[in-house]
């Protein structure tokens, strides 16, 4: 008897912490707003572009999947050569906003996660002048 209890509180526990919801912020980052504002298309990342370059020490050498529950889903999910990949988060407005698809000059941020998974690298990308 006393096994099945084991077994049924481990997976409570299990359970519990695959339902726990991602953190509100990271840092000053306001990860709420920062999720709420899919494809950049309400400019609220713009304005958060500041604290997310404060966070960037704290997001590099995590998981994608912690990536993604903290960011929310990547607007554009990439692969790459010798199995890495990239999210690509727009930062403003732009064509992506009527269709995701689109070819966009927005500014955007790119995170770069190396073949085994973990963030490596974050860079940003302007408009073409």
């Amino acid at each position: 008897m006393k096994l099945g209890i084991k077994i049924l509180l481990s997976a409570f526990i299990v359970v519990s912490a695959a339902c726990s919801s991602a953190p509100d912020k990271l840092g000053n980052l306001d990860l709420k707003k920062w999720r709420g504002d899919r494809g950049g298309c309400n400019d609220v990342r713009k304005g958060l572009e500041g604290d997310f370059k404060r966070a960037e020490k704290e997001l590099k050498g995590k998981f994608a999947d912690t990536i993604g529950e903290l960011l929310g889903r990547p607007d554009i999910h990439q692969l790459g050569e010798r199995n890495t990949k990239f999210y690509v988060y727009y930062l403003e407005k732009g064509p992506q906003c009527e269709n995701m698809q689109a070819k966009s000059n927005a500014r955007k941020v790119l995170l770069k996660f190396n073949a085994v998974g973990l963030l490596s690298e974050i860079t940003y990308q302007d408009r073409p002048l």
